[in-house]
């Protein structure tokens, strides 16, 4: 895992935010910090233990998309004692017919991980041309990602069926083409409470912060 702080101004307010797959925090350089240290976990190509303190915080939230919500998962002995824990478009059981990626398209996008990073992966994440316009790439290697991919596979595979309550919240997009939406209710309906966007996979746009992420207030777009 790397770890990069996008905002440490010895704030006593701390955000932990896990990437999706094939993400870095340069994509999320745009929403405001607004108060808040705000640390951006991703590149799962190992999955290290977390050895960051976290002690001089007061108020501690932590906030998983797509991948990471699955990796933070893993990690949550680290994260018992936050204050929030919000997951956004994804599940703990990421590769699943019922409550995650389908195996097949899966599997096919293991198989074809150059074709699918350079092709309409990055596209397919948006509702909207004019969201996709605005998206900043991550600088991440090719052969980095496919490495992640095969990790994040290796980990799916071995990982307990069981879900221990972990997750206070759902954010969940109405169009979501990456992990369907209607898996990922099904696995939430009955475990937390789900908010909607009418949005796709990368629904960061619909926040102008982090702040308004925890708050699940969106922009109101005119």
């Amino acid at each position: 895992m790397q770890y990069h702080w996008l905002n440490k101004s010895n704030n006593d307010k701390l955000i932990v935010f896990f990437c999706g797959w094939g993400f870095d925090f340069h994509s999320f350089e745009f929403l405001n910090s607004n108060g808040f240290d705000v640390l951006i976990v991703y590149d799962y190509s190992s999955v290290d233990v977390f050895n960051i303190d976290f002690a001089k915080y007061e108020k501690k939230y932590l906030i998983a998309w797509s991948m990471g919500v699955f990796v933070a998962n893993l990690l949550k002995d680290n994260f018992m004692q936050f204050d929030k824990k919000i997951a956004i478009n994804g599940t703990p059981f990421p590769v699943s017919n019922d409550f995650g990626i389908p195996q097949r398209i899966f599997d096919l996008t293991l198989k074809n991980v150059e074709q699918s990073l350079q092709g309409k992966f990055y596209k397919n994440m948006f509702l909207t041309n004019e969201d996709f316009e605005r998206f900043v790439f991550p600088k991440r290697e090719i052969e980095n990602c496919k490495q992640e991919l095969f990790n994040i596979s290796r980990l799916a595979k071995n990982e307990n069926r069981e879900y221990t309550s972990f997750y206070d919240l759902a954010i969940i997009s109405d169009f979501d083409k990456i992990i369907p939406t209607k898996n990922q209710i099904r696995f939430w309906n009955d475990k937390v409470t789900i908010i909607n966007l009418e949005n796709g996979h990368f629904s960061f746009y619909n926040f102008g912060s982090w702040e308004n992420i925890l708050l699940c207030m969106p922009i109101q777009k005119k």
